[in-house]
């Protein structure tokens, strides 16, 4: 059984049709990319998986349980957890208090949630800088730190919204191990990306997403030969 499978899933906000009929499933254990053009409807589709909003048709099933109509923090518990493409860290909180906010989830005592926090803070490179003032991080840090909040409330399934935006080259090759470390312990990894070098590294299969619909899938060295893509969204320049 598929861990997430979504079923003809319809997102309109009034005229517009964010998502038209996407039908997709992850298995336990892989990385899945999607991709697409900007406004695709990839932040659309993981708001409707994480339950920011119903999708207007179709349905969602993880580990077995329909999510639709269940809230952000219902799907949060089940095991499905997400990030934002723009880090929503409390700046005037430290690394680790922050962290220590997704930690609660699981563990109910504040010192078990900060003894979790700290461990999900060295999985992610930021041991050394648990009690620095989130605000004060650059953009590397910030991202790990959101990535961090969320694989502490011990996911199933991580949903990943441009983890590796505004980083530089190195910064997005060494998260990418952080990434491949994360899935090694047994979390299930969905990422929406434009960092192509990423999704190569990391993803065993890629969906393509062009104006809401699901337009190519299978593994990245197919994918990124597949003329409908090149057209849509990767460019000349992957023309054989």
């Amino acid at each position: 059984m598929a861990l997430l499978e979504v079923r003809n899933l319809t997102k309109r906000f009034g005229g517009l049709i964010a998502n038209r009929d996407i039908s997709l499933q992850v298995d336990a254990g892989e990385i899945v990319a999607i991709i697409g053009p900007n406004g695709a409807g990839k932040s659309t589709l993981f708001n409707g998986l994480a339950g920011h909003h119903a999708p207007t048709s179709g349905s969602v099933t993880f580990d077995g349980t329909e999510l639709v109509g269940h809230t952000p923090e219902a799907i949060a518990a089940m095991g499905l957890m997400r990030t934002y493409q723009i880090p929503r860290s409390f700046a005037a909180m430290t690394v680790l208090e922050n962290v220590m906010v997704g930690a609660l989830l699981r563990h109910p005592t504040l010192a078990a949630a900060r003894a979790a926090a700290q461990r999900v803070l060295d999985t992610v490179g930021l041991g050394g800088r648990s009690m620095v003032l989130a605000g004060k991080l650059n953009v590397a840090g910030q991202k790990r730190v959101e990535l961090a909040r969320a694989l502490a409330t011990s996911p199933k399934l991580l949903l990943l919204d441009e983890v590796a935006g505004g980083l530089n080259p190195s910064e997005a090759l060494d998260l990418a191990e952080i990434l491949r470390s994360i899935h090694a312990s047994g979390v299930t990894l969905v990422i929406v990306e434009h960092v192509l070098e990423v999704v190569m590294r990391l993803a065993h299969r890629v969906l393509v997403l062009n104006f809401g619909q699901l337009i190519a899938s299978g593994t990245p060295q197919d994918v990124v030969r597949d003329p409908e893509v090149i057209e849509a969204y990767l460019g000349r320049k992957y023309r054989a």
